[in-house]
């Protein structure tokens, strides 16, 4: 679903920031997953005529030069895609987006509640649970590649205020009503 996903979330980043003209995207090529969806997103940037700056990074030491890349080109948003390397430095993006104060939306609710703008997802908890629950079939016998592909059902948006507030960002009151968790 990640591409159905990315394109959520991209549509609700342009609603969270009209006006936009460009904005910017961290994709780790050494994802698949996260290929693919960048793929997506600048079909969407492309169908509603915005232009989408795609930031490549795979190491840790490219952080500070995409965000001034991101500075530089005046990127009115951010859009972090799907990654397990992006995840696991949650902290330094969003503090990196903080200190250059860009409007950014993540795929995990974890990236909002830590002071993250915006994030639009499945529950990463109700993943690991069927991880476990695939684990569980696979150790009593069951064959892998039988077992079937269970995409998720359940969907949040969780939006920072707090961080809405520090950007100077009025949130639109359509897109809080459809707030799964405001983070006050």
């Amino acid at each position: 679903m990640g591409g159905e996903l990315e394109a959520k979330r991209f549509d609700l980043l342009r609603e969270l920031v009209p006006g936009v003209a460009l904005i910017a995207m961290l994709v780790d090529p050494n994802y698949l997953v996260g290929e693919s969806g960048a793929t997506v997103v600048q079909s969407a940037a492309q169908a509603r005529g915005l232009q989408l700056l795609s930031l490549r990074i795979s190491a840790d030491s490219e952080f500070d030069a995409a965000f001034t890349q991101i500075a530089t080109q005046r990127a009115g948003a951010l859009f972090v895609g799907n990654s397990p390397f992006f995840t696991s430095r949650r902290e330094r993006i969003i503090g990196l987006a903080a200190q250059y104060r860009v409007p950014a939306a993540y795929e995990w609710r974890e990236f909002a509640q830590s002071g993250g703008l915006m994030s639009y997802g499945s529950r990463l908890a109700d993943d690991y649970h069927q991880i476990g629950i695939y684990a569980g079939q696979v150790i009593k016998g069951a064959k892998p590649a039988e077992l079937p592909v269970v995409r998720p059902t359940r969907f949040e948006l969780v939006i920072n205020l707090k961080t809405a507030k520090t950007l100077a960002l009025d949130i639109p009151p359509t897109l809080l009503a459809r707030a799964d968790e405001v983070v006050e």
